[in-house]
């Protein structure tokens, strides 16, 4: 089990546009209106970078920046973890257009655009940063993966570290692969230890039946699901999106400090990652 600390949370969705916005509706005392996600300008980068950045990047840099200002954390001292099941899609199919030209030519700002850890060095000249950065994918669990990741640099490390967690998506003919309708990006700020900007507490678990590989038809339990059915849509087609329960628990902890809350989420091979959260 890894026990870690949570100091601020940035989100942006349809109808989720900035955590204090996103908590009345992740708590159902408010209906969730699916209107388009806004995702401010990248004010962080300075101009040149800023003309070049895409929208995955956009949305990375909303949300992480979102999640340090609650912290009030400085990003620059800070290690990040950067989940996104497919990266900038947008970037590859037009550089698939390109290559399909009877003179295939490539753009540099594309090419650099379109590696999976882009975001992460956008945001490194933004904070200005030099700490450890991880860029991962893990398909439709990424967020998973990416949560064990960040908790296991925390629990290790015993630094904070920020997960920022982002898809957007696909353009035509690649999304007939992988429709994902809505974009989405959340981030965590977590540290080791409580302080005075602690928010919550999650006590993170690696479990299921997979791990014993001699047992035959045993069934893993189901992934925390959202009772409202317009985001229950946005979790079950966007990878980041799979993120929105343990939100809504982050949301009701805030709202009832008196009740620990438990949320299970998918992860390869039969396992799951249970988080169970705790007020502080």
């Amino acid at each position: 089990m890894m026990r870690v600390f949570v100091e601020g949370i940035g989100l942006r969705a349809p109808g989720l546009n900035g955590w204090p916005a996103s908590r009345g509706v992740l708590t159902g005392r408010y209906p969730h209106l699916a209107e388009p996600a806004v995702v401010p300008a990248c004010d962080l980068l300075p101009p040149a970078e800023r003309r070049r950045a895409v929208p995955a990047v956009k949305m990375a840099m909303a949300v992480g920046g979102e999640a340090f200002d609650h912290a009030a954390r400085d990003a620059a001292a800070t290690a990040t973890v950067f989940a996104s099941s497919s990266g900038d899609a947008q970037t590859i199919h037009q550089i698939f257009e390109m290559l399909a030209e009877p003179e295939p030519a490539m753009s540099p700002t594309r090419f650099h655009n379109s590696v999976h850890n882009a975001p992460a060095g956008y945001w490194s000249i933004a904070a200005g940063s030099r700490e450890p950065s991880t860029s991962l994918s893990c398909a439709d669990d990424t967020f998973a993966a990416g949560l064990l990741e960040a908790a296991a640099q925390v629990t290790v490390e015993r630094r904070c570290v920020g997960l920022i967690a982002y898809d957007l998506p696909y353009p035509p003919p690649l999304d007939a692969a992988h429709p994902i309708p809505d974009p989405f990006g959340t981030a965590l700020v977590l540290s080791p230890d409580a302080t005075p900007r602690t928010l919550m507490r999650l006590d993170i678990t690696l479990g299921g039946a997979a791990i014993d590989q001699d047992r035959e038809g045993v069934d893993r339990e189901a992934a925390t699901t959202l009772p409202d059915a317009s985001l229950e849509a946005i979790r079950r087609t966007n990878p980041a999106a799979r993120a929105l329960p343990l939100l809504a628990a982050l949301a009701r902890a805030l709202l009832d400090r008196a009740v620990p809350d438990r949320v299970v989420l998918d992860y390869p091979g039969m396992q799951q990652v249970i988080v169970v959260v705790t007020p502080c």
